[in-house]
């Protein structure tokens, strides 16, 4: 395999001989170098993120050989780069083989990547499961620094909150950053502290539900049902110029389900609520079998049933790391003006 994967690595490397050097440029050292499902070798991914070269397998693992192959390739064309591979193959892409000593240490370093002058902290492996920045994102990203200066944003389902602290380093008036998981928001805080921001960002640890119906001024009862609800911050009704939100496949809470399949508008409703009147409204769905126009249907539909019709819209494309053979990416993002 090592010998037909080569040549693959070769051309994917070629075709980014124009994007790199851009990216370099601006302060970006984090980038998709192969993407598998387009570029000949469905289930491989192997990304840069500052001097580390993450490799992931999620159909089948790779072969010591052409595991070889890989470092070899890169560390003649990006030297000085620690290689980290995670076979990701076995059930819901856990992570599932042993790293032992030096090679161990080296893949829970705790390290520094960039993208756009931003820093954020990245490591090959942690206690979850996938990196700590989607690259697949930065064109997001990008698109919010360009709308954040001066505003306010709100980032649900924030992750390690690496679109809040783009929106804080780019001028943003007011940024606050909800996710439920502790682990998240800890990085997300590492990540504020690398950088100089002009403005402190707010992190909220808080069911997205939760909070999403108490900015938006529906409240959110500490009984349901008779049922007594989790703690959860209170928070003062108020709406934001900018809010972005990038909820995962499917999660289940007692303040709600996520279901980007089935029920988006369970997720979008409050979200649009949250927005400003004449503010904007960035959202992602990231499940390859849902069509972009159907979800954009979705979208307008449930707007309009809101009162809160979409004025206009644009589509956000991943960056030219991440090809598609079809215009078509796995990864939908549409910016709405509402």
């Amino acid at each position: 395999m090592s010998d037909s994967l080569v040549p693959l690595l070769a051309k994917a490397f070629d075709a980014r001989a124009e994007l790199l050097p851009r990216l370099h440029a601006e302060q970006t050292d984090a980038y998709r170098l192969f993407h598998g499902s387009v570029e000949g070798h469905p289930g491989l991914t192997i990304d840069r993120y500052g001097d580390l070269l993450l490799v992931q397998c999620f159909h089948s693992p790779l072969a010591p050989e052409t595991l070889a192959a890989v470092e070899g390739f890169y560390a003649a064309r990006l030297p000085g780069l620690a290689l980290v591979y995670n076979d990701r193959s076995h059930a819901n892409s856990r992570i599932g083989n042993p790293l032992l000593g030096d090679q161990l240490e080296a893949a829970m370093m705790a390290r520094e990547m960039h993208e756009m002058g931003v820093t954020y902290r990245i490591a090959g492996r942690h206690a979850g499961q996938d990196p700590w920045l989607f690259l697949d994102l930065r064109a997001a990203r990008r698109r919010v620094m360009q709308e954040a200066p001066g505003k306010s944003l709100l980032n649900l389902f924030a992750y390690t909150c690496g679109v809040g602290i783009a929106a804080a380093k780019a001028g943003a008036r007011f940024v606050v950053n909800v996710d439920f998981a502790d682990s998240s928001i800890m990085i997300g805080k590492e990540n504020a502290r690398l950088n100089d921001l002009p403005v402190r960002p707010r992190f909220v640890k808080c069911d997205a539900f939760a909070a999403m119906r108490q900015y938006a001024g529906i409240g959110q009862p500490e009984r349901v049902r008779g049922k007594v609800m989790p703690p959860f911050p209170k928070l003062d009704a108020q709406t934001f110029d900018l809010v972005f939100l990038d909820p995962p496949r499917y999660a289940k809470s007692v303040f709600g389900v996520v279901d980007l399949i089935n029920d988006y508008a369970s997720v979008f409703k409050p979200a649009l609520l949250c927005t400003s009147t004449g503010g904007t409204l960035i959202c992602t769905n990231n499940v390859a079998d849902v069509k972009r126009d159907v979800w954009l249907d979705q979208l307008q539909r449930s707007a309009a049933k809101a009162g809160r019709p979409i004025r206009e819209m644009e589509w956000i494309m991943p960056e030219a790391d991440f090809p598609s053979s079809d215009g078509q990416p796995p990864l939908k993002v549409a910016l709405l003006r509402v």
